[in-house]
């Protein structure tokens, strides 16, 4: 079943602040393989002119995707998350993810199309600091795939 059109420009509350630690964005970046020292050590990050260790850029997903959350659970939505598959992501940032920073993320369901029976939702997600300037924005793709016939 597709979905409801009606939702696009629909926007959700802002998240419960997120606060980033120096730890997080440590194994976040040894985990997907970063080396630059700006991501782990206090000192290099200055410096680069930043007041503490900066976050990888991707490293924000694991925030926005939980916002994205709000959206997908949505229960008159419908959609079906077991379905799922992400299908992309990008960023646009004002400046980078820092440790000590409390974010919150604001969704809005941009776009809903069918495309071949699967449905493509696209969400953005607004990423703001705890004194209200904005840090990044993400846009996530999901996809929910066309149920099979029996």
């Amino acid at each position: 079943m597709a979905l409801d059109q009606s939702f696009v420009g629909r926007t959700y509350p802002p998240t419960a602040p997120y606060e980033v630690g120096r730890e997080k964005i440590r194994e976040f970046a040894e985990a997907v393989g970063e080396t630059n020292p700006a991501y782990t050590d206090p000192e290099a990050a200055k410096a680069f002119g930043h007041p503490d260790v900066i976050a990888p850029p991707t490293f924000v997903f694991s925030i926005t995707f939980r916002a994205a959350g709000q959206v997908v659970q949505d229960p008159q939505l419908g959609l079906d998350y077991s379905r799922v598959v992400h299908g992309d992501q990008k960023f646009a940032y004002t400046r980078p993810v820092r440790a000590g920073d409390r974010l919150t993320v604001t969704s809005t369901i941009e776009g809903i199309k069918s495309l071949a029976g699967n449905d493509i939702l696209d969400i953005r997600g607004e990423v703001h600091d705890e004194a209200g300037e904005h840090v990044v924005t993400a846009w996530t793709k999901l996809v929910a795939r066309a149920a099979e016939e029996a």
